[in-house]
């Protein structure tokens, strides 16, 4: 394919139109969906299997697929230009692929694999999380079919991991305690669902390719088999710990802190892991990135101001990640029943 417009055929439209998401009731797939449907630009299908309880925004259009019948993933797909990829890490091994196989099937040219994370090109670290090789395989599967992709590097997500519990970024809002790690004091690029959401639209609302050599324009071209990197804040815990007490009018003394051994935390947790036990996922993945060595930090490739993204508000942010805890735990409740 041309890397330019003008040399398509004549029914080629410079956009994308038909966006195909799974996972669009989920954790970030939901902000995405709702992202997308806002700019008026894009026709959204949710996959969606026939006994999902997940309840998607009005607009969407829902494709009913069975992940062990391909044919039924590739109908789906069927004429779509953009597959997004948002699944929980308990989805089943190989569903990943099982989606990219139907999609290369399906003649789709553009795929978002499962990937709003770290740095994909800092392999100490994804290596160290477990992370790393799959989502690089992922992205190999990808080339390797002829399509071509684009990532999310986004840093943990700052309001749902603040509302994640102490294996998070440390607090427990029910019993008011946090534990720091080491002094608290070590920054990291985070991005909150919003931002990452919003991200997401821009990219897609980009011409799909330059119309000549002569057009300098951003597309989304510009970013074909590459990360795109965002942050809403390069903050430590210390300061999201000041955050969290003017959003909820306490002071020192209404907490509990502890302070852990970075080092120490994550190589524990990832001794359980080693061995099956997976609760402890959180807590070695949170661990590693707050590893005093930078590793969290993506303030040199930040994208914002390319992809002219918003300057947020910290304490807004901190309140929506507090008012996140009451709807996680109904939602842990509800898997648990």
């Amino acid at each position: 394919m041309s890397k330019y417009a003008k040399d398509q055929s004549a029914d080629f439209k410079n956009t994308i139109e038909r966006v195909a998401i799974v996972g669009a009731g989920g954790t970030i797939g939901l902000p995405i969906t709702k992202a997308l449907l806002k700019t008026g630009k894009h026709t959204v299908t949710a996959l969606s299997r026939k006994d999902s309880g997940n309840k998607l925004p009005e607009g969407v259009l829902v494709a009913t697929v069975n992940y062990n019948d391909e044919a039924t993933i590739v109908a789906a797909l069927k004429g779509q230009q953009f597959l997004i990829i948002t699944m929980a890490p308990t989805a089943p091994k190989g569903t990943h692929s099982k989606l990219v196989q139907a999609a290369a099937k399906a003649g789709v040219p553009y795929v978002m694999p499962n990937w709003y994370a770290a740095d994909i090109d800092n392999t100490k670290l994804s290596g160290g999380t477990f992370l790393g090789p799959q989502d690089q395989a992922n992205r190999n599967e990808i080339e390797s079919l002829g399509m071509q992709w684009i990532t999310m590097c986004c840093g943990f997500w700052y309001d749902y991991s603040l509302a994640g519990g102490e294996s998070r970024f440390g607090f427990d809002f029910s019993t008011r305690s946090l534990t720091l790690y080491d002094d608290g004091n070590t920054k990291i690029s985070t991005s909150t669902l919003s931002q990452v959401a919003g991200a997401v639209a821009k990219l897609l609302s980009l011409n799909e390719l330059p119309k000549d050599e002569h057009d300098l324009n951003l597309t989304l071209s510009t970013f074909f088999n590459k990360g795109v990197f965002i942050r809403s804040f390069f903050i430590s815990q210390n300061e999201m710990f000041e955050s969290v007490k003017r959003v909820t009018g306490t002071t020192d003394e209404n907490w509990t802190i502890t302070h852990e051994d970075t080092t120490r935390r994550y190589e524990t947790a990832l001794a359980q892991v080693k061995v099956g036990n997976m609760s402890q996922f959180s807590k070695m993945l949170y661990a590693r990135v707050f590893y005093p060595d930078g590793s969290g930090d993506l303030s040199d490739k930040s994208q914002n101001e390319l992809l002219a993204l918003p300057n947020e508000d910290l304490d807004q942010s901190t309140t929506a990640g507090i008012d996140l805890v009451a709807e996680l735990d109904s939602r842990v409740e509800r898997m648990a029943a």
